[in-house]
């Protein structure tokens, strides 16, 4: 499938990123969203609240200039306020969102995180579902409910997930990014040269030089956080999730996974089936 470089390229500077009040107006300082829906790719976009989302279940991606970023179940993504964004659900999705004035959550790096979610942070979030962003009026019990949770979440920015990957505003390198995401079961770097029109050889050169990072280093982390997207959810065997982002053998994506995660597929989906 053909992509245009358009489609992908990140936020230019000169750009304007929407700026979207989830308050509806209002003077909460903090407050949840939910959302459970179809596919969806949003508009490049910011917010003036920090932004904590978490996934029950589906796949959850947010872009920015630097990182395209992805959010399993059962993990968080932090988004700080003013960080422009953008955010693609590929397939069904439940997420709730927790949104907090700044002061109630400081955070020095104003960067995308994804995070590792302790079950006492989970069930706060769930619980703060009774006091939606866009209410008209808040309550003692609520503001002191959501200073509890700041604290929390400040605590967790620390335990910080490797799930991200290099973004580039090269419209050549914006093409193949997408194009080795999109078709990870079968990609090969022949395929994708001849996608953008280059030769192996200037591609391997452009990957180097534009994202400091070759491409087999690239898909072999997207092949990876995919999988273990997969395996976060019931269902597919571990050797069905192999062949589906692109290993060729169930003991390289078994090595590949340690490597990088310090556990087996195994040991990580049973990981993910004691938190759910």
């Amino acid at each position: 499938m053909a992509v245009s470089a358009q489609s992908d390229k990140v936020l230019s500077s000169s750009a304007k990123a929407q700026l979207v009040d989830m308050r509806s107006g209002s003077a909460q300082s903090a407050g949840s969203y939910t959302y459970e829906g179809d596919e969806l790719i949003t508009t490049w976009h910011a917010h003036d609240l920090h932004q904590l989302e978490y996934a029950f279940h589906g796949t959850v991606e947010v872009e920015t200039a630097t990182a395209h970023f992805l959010l399993p179940p059962q993990q968080a993504a932090w988004i700080p306020s003013g960080v422009d964004h953008r955010t693609t659900i590929r397939t069904t999705v439940r997420t709730i969102s927790v949104f907090f004035e700044p002061d109630l959550v400081p955070d020095p790096g104003g960067r995308v995180r994804i995070l590792a979610v302790p079950p006492v942070l989970r069930e706060m979030m769930i619980y703060s579902g009774r006091w939606p962003i866009g209410r008209s009026a808040s309550d003692p019990v609520a503001d002191a409910y959501f200073i509890a949770l700041g604290r929390l979440v400040s605590e967790a920015l620390d335990s910080e997930a490797p799930l991200f990957l290099p973004t580039s505003s090269d419209p050549v390198l914006a093409v193949a990014l997408t194009w080795t995401r999109e078709n990870l079961d079968t990609a090969t770097m022949g395929e994708v040269a001849h996608h953008v029109g280059l030769s192996e050889r200037s591609l391997r050169r452009r990957f180097d030089s534009g994202l400091g990072v070759s491409w087999r280093d690239y898909v072999i982390q997207a092949r990876l956080l995919r999988a273990m997207a997969l395996l976060a959810e019931p269902g597919p065997s571990v050797l069905h999730v192999a062949n589906a982002v692109g290993f060729e053998s169930l003991s390289s994506f078994n090595r590949a996974f340690r490597v990088r995660t310090g556990v087996t597929p195994s040991a990580y989906r049973r990981l993910k089936a004691r938190q759910r």
